[in-house]
């Protein structure tokens, strides 16, 4: 590490003394006593100086300039903990330092601007900026005007910004406007319109590359540009997920410094190829049929999500189903380690040299003969077949303010899997104690009806109809089964390639009678249960029932570090407070 003196002097912070040093890494200044001895030290990281100003200035609320000879404001990152979030709040620290003369000024802002340029060489320069003004509370436009934007002209970032008016006006624009020049991409909105992002810059790299998307077996090319998220939908998962909080200010410093937090993706095919991408959630059962009933009830807002929850849940639903996934190694980890993907993951860290085995960076191409999917030695396809209350794959914890540890609270951002939720058919209390211990720290995988798998791939079908009927006689919409009535079946396939899924055949479209035929609320008037559900896709319903899914390690990037474990993170407190070192 680079310890060499760049520069050092006494300054002034309003009536204290200090002095401040710059090396090649750090930002330091220390508080002397009248006898001229050390008091207290702020130590601020040269990666986390947001931008470096002449004169008295302030950006937040309201910009503010006094220019003064003698007087420089360096702005930094500063973190703070919220009391109801597991990740660290970031704010916009401010320092004004007055210093002899107007000489010793100007030395300093050269020394901190070239600073920045030399050991912050990831920053993005030019940023590509969606805005979606009816998102969430509506709130997008003035939420980016208001406390993104002036950050990002602080920190000399040119955007390009673009309100959409119509849905998949983001994809579109990715998959055929020219992007040279651009660092990244920044969506202002929720989960929506992160997908949108992610399926135009997927979607564009495998142009370029001369990839098909609609082939399961192909190994597609990782994105090179970032994707940075300001919250301001009705979900923000994906944001809570990879940083920890729901925060703009938050979420706009991690894109000023440039993280970088590889993320895997998962690809869901139908028999006539792609159907979607997902990072958060593809759910069949109860979560599609909660996202199906609340697109009745937008108008309720955010709102409609715990109504629609709570009327699904009173409907006492199970489907039958068959289920087949590829397991990943157990060695490498386990959702039920209780460990958690915090920044830094030495478990998504070991994945990059596995998944990038001929590379220095995760930045790089995979190579050409490398197939985490087809590869005979990746194990095994299982096949577990029943009724399920529902049937979940997911690439991160899918954490959120309402469930701070998320669906799955040990799964990684980027270390090439998903994990997979089975939820057997079981009594209303016992599926309600599942949903409820989501709010809470117990273990909602502890439970007997409840499996959970580290997985590479999933393929959901239905049972023959013979079959389907039996299960539907047995089940029923209104009874639940115990153990014993359940009974099961798990095979292990001897075939470790896709060629095991694509032999039972094409994917079934939903008929219209499937679609129309039964109201998703018959369960509370009516004993006859809808015979199958739909896919819940990151928001979106799937217009297929069967399908296939894989994981592709690292595919994105996103401007973030994962979540901060607090007790970890050095101090970076302001003026007032002060950090002894």
């Amino acid at each position: 590490m680079e310890t060499d003196l760049q520069l050092e002097s006494t300054v002034w912070v309003g009536s204290k003394r200090y002095r401040a040093v710059l090396t090649g890494w750090q930002f330091n200044w220390t508080e002397l006593d009248k006898k001229n001895r050390d008091k207290k030290t702020i130590s601020v990281p040269v990666a986390e100086v947001v931008g470096v100003e002449e004169g008295r200035v302030e950006i937040l609320p309201q910009k503010s300039i006094e220019d003064t000879d003698k007087v420089f404001t360096v702005f930094y990152v500063k973190r703070s903990s919220t009391g109801s979030s597991y990740g660290l709040l970031w704010t916009l620290g401010r320092t004004q330092f007055s210093v002899p003369s107007r000489v010793l000024r100007d030395q300093w802002t050269k020394h901190l601007r070239a600073a920045l340029k030399t050991h912050s060489p990831v920053r993005p320069n030019r940023l590509l900026v969606f805005i979606n003004p009816y998102g969430g509370k509506k709130k997008g436009r003035k939420i980016y005007h208001s406390l993104v934007a002036p950050l990002f002209e602080l920190a000399g970032i040119s955007c390009h910004v673009i309100v959409t008016e119509r849905a998949n006006q983001a994809r579109d624009h990715l998959l055929k406007k020219d992007l040279t020049g651009f660092d990244g991409v920044v969506c202002v909105g929720g989960d929506g319109m992160f997908s949108e992002i992610l399926h135009g810059l997927i979607g564009r790299t495998q142009q370029e590359a001369g990839l098909c998307e609609n082939d399961l077996t192909v190994t597609l090319q990782p994105c090179q540009r970032h994707i940075g998220i300001i919250p301001a939908g009705s979900t923000d998962c994906v944001c809570y997920a990879t940083v920890g909080v729901i925060d703009p200010v938050t979420s706009a410093l991690h894109i000023i410094i440039g993280d970088s937090q590889p993320l895997d993706v998962c690809s869901v095919h139908q028999a006539s190829g792609l159907v979607r991408y997902s990072v958060s959630l593809l759910g069949y059962g109860f979560y599609g049929d909660v996202l199906a009933e609340s697109e009745k009830h937008r108008w309720m807002g955010p709102l409609r999500y715990d109504y629609s929850g709570t009327m699904v849940y009173l409907s006492n639903r199970s489907y039958a189903g068959i289920v087949q996934y590829l397991p990943a190694d157990p060695l490498l980890s386990s959702p039920r380690d209780r460990t958690r993907c915090l920044s830094g993951c030495s478990v998504c860290s070991r994945s990059t040299e596995r998944l990038f085995p001929h590379s220095s960076h995760a930045g790089s191409l995979y190579s050409s003969h490398y197939s985490q999917f087809s590869s005979d030695s990746e194990g095994e396809w299982v096949t577990v077949e029943g009724r399920f209350r529902c049937v979940s794959l997911t690439c991160m914890s899918s954490s959120c303010p309402k469930s701070p540890l998320g669906l799955s609270p040990s799964a990684h951002l980027a270390d090439g899997t998903g994990d997979l939720i089975l939820v057997w058919d079981t009594h209303p209390l016992g599926f309600l104690k599942f949903l409820y211990r989501h709010t809470s720290t117990e273990d909602q995988f502890d439970l007997p009806f409840v499996e959970v798998h580290r997985v590479k791939a999933v393929r959901f079908s239905l049972p023959p109809r013979k079959e389907k009927e039996e299960y539907e006689e047995i089940g029923g919409s209104n009874g639940g089964m115990d153990e014993e009535e359940r009974g099961y079946i798990e095979t292990v396939s001897s075939s470790g390639s896709q060629q095991h899924l694509a032999d039972r055949g094409p994917g079934r479209e939903m008929t219209n009678l499937q679609k129309t035929g039964n109201p998703f609320l018959c369960g509370l008037c009516c004993s006859k249960a809808p015979a199958v559900s739909v896919w819940n896709c990151d928001g979106e319903i799937l217009p297929s029932t069967e399908i296939i899914s894989r994981v592709h390690g690292q595919l994105v990037r996103l401007y973030a570090r994962g979540i901060e474990d607090g007790a970890a993170v050095h101090c970076s407190e302001d003026i007032e407070r002060g950090c002894t070192l």
